[in-house]
């Protein structure tokens, strides 16, 4: 499948001519070694792929003892793999690398011999446990991968008109029209559906079967259960209760992670490294409160309070309903038939979120309560930066009425404020100087 970061890959591969490794980092069956792989067949005339999670004694043992004679260590390579090493049009692939932090910490070596070039995928690459005793290269470049966005789901569908269209309409703020909107929205709700994930995206299209795509999501939620329990040791516990309750949280019209519907006695520092956990292994995407918008997003961020969404928001239907049967999962019904529930809410934040990621936002909203004064009392979904200002941004219900924190907002940080959006179920609308958005538009912002 027609993923945009191999058009990232071929830029590292053209301008940096091998003088820094690339690390894909992403989450567990985002598709980071398929990728890879894909990218080494089509660019390179040879590559290795070199698999950490299912590494071979052989191979181990030229990792081991083999790596202060790089012309040894190399022929072995070529040797165990019957490969023909090419200099300079070979790739070397280090898969799941954070299960052998050794073989990252050879990178910075393997790159000043300049022989091939490097490509390195993992998960959790930041925790403590896969960098304790190695030296980071410098000679590393970090590319996050995510789950596919809502135009590669198209592109997957057979569909490379649509995008280029609504664009186009997004940057003259001109209506979509009736019949390409709900045409649009159709597909936006399947992708809600089945998510990003390319097993799941791969099953529908050859399916069409939402109950299989169901089957596909609960063996990846399985899998990142299992990886808790496995490089999460001494509070796999914690990181569980966050992870099964998430869905519940969304579910609230507060959103802001509340640590006691877990417990009474949790507290947030009890916490924190499970909450890193979740984030570092790209399961979650973490939106942090943003206290002072005029002094910039990053700098306010309070990180005691925060909103965590599901990394996939097909994961995040499946997830809400894992241990029932497909036929009990109600969402899949309630979005087909555009019947607006309360979850619908969920899954929209949690989409718009995952969009916004995906396109390098970092996630901040903006939440303030002054029983005092109504006037500084507001929660306002999503702000990102744009032309070195504060957007606003609020994720609705096409039935929606007012939007009274949007105007709060406006009129607080009005010197800091740009453009403010309105994300929503029906097509373009500029009203009260606020952009009213289609829902899939969240991945121009």
């Amino acid at each position: 499948m027609k993923r945009k970061i191999y058009e990232k890959l071929l830029e590292w591969k053209e301008k940096d001519q091998g003088s820094c490794a690339l690390l894909i980092d992403g989450a567990r069956r985002v598709g980071k070694s398929y990728i890879a792989e894909q990218f080494a067949k089509n660019e390179y005339q040879s590559y290795i792929l070199i698999d950490f999670a299912h590494l071979p004694s052989d191979v181990r043992d030229m990792f081991e003892h083999d790596t202060n004679d790089l012309n040894l260590f190399f022929n072995k390579l070529a040797a165990y793999y019957r490969t023909s090493l090419q200099p300079r049009e070979t790739l070397v692939i280090f898969d799941e690398v954070q299960r052998y932090p050794k073989a990252r910490e050879l990178v910075k070596y393997l790159v000043a011999d300049g022989r091939y070039d490097y490509l390195e995928t993992g998960s959790l690459i930041s925790l403590r446990m896969n960098v304790e005793d190695i030296v980071i290269p410098s000679e590393e470049e970090h590319l996050e991968m995510f789950p596919m966005d809502f135009e590669e789901f198209l592109w997957a569908m057979g569909d490379e008109t649509s995008v280029p269209y609504l664009r186009k309409c997004y940057e003259n703020l001109e209506p979509v029209g009736q019949a390409v909107h709900r045409r649009v929205m159709n597909d936006y709700r399947q992708y809600m559906l089945v998510g990003g994930m390319p097993q799941a995206v791969e099953t529908y299209l050859q399916t069409r079967s939402f109950e299989k795509v169901d089957r596909i999501k609960k063996r990846i939620l399985t899998l990142y259960r299992e990886d808790v329990t496995k490089f999460a040791k001494g509070y796999e516990a914690k990181v569980l209760a966050i992870f099964d309750e998430m869905p519940t949280q969304l579910s609230k019209t507060e959103k802001k992670y509340k640590l006691s519907s877990i417990s009474r006695e949790a507290r947030s520092r009890d916490y924190e490294n499970a909450f890193l956990w979740l984030s570092e292994a790209m399961i979650v995407n973490t939106c942090y409160n943003a206290t002072d918008p005029t002094v910039g997003l990053s700098m306010s961020g309070e990180h005691s309070t925060r909103k965590c969404y599901m990394g996939d928001t097909g994961l995040l239907v499946t997830h809400s309903f894992m241990d029932d049967s497909f036929t009990d999962n109600e969402l899949y019904r309630d979005i087909l038939l555009d019947r607006l529930h309360v979850n619908e809410g969920m899954l929209m934040e949690n989409i718009v979120a995952q969009e916004l990621r995906a396109k390098g936002h970092r996630l901040y909203f903006y939440s303030r309560s002054d029983t005092d004064n109504r006037e500084n009392h507001m929660e306002i979904d999503f702000l990102i930066r744009q032309k070195k200002k504060i957007c606003p941004v609020e994720v609705k219900s096409g039935a929606y009425r007012r939007h009274s924190s949007l105007d709060k907002f406006k009129r607080k940080f009005r010197e800091k404020t740009g453009q403010a959006y309105i994300l929503y179920t029906k097509d373009i609308l500029i009203k009260e100087e606020v952009v009213h958005l289609p829902l899939y538009m969240a991945m121009f912002l």
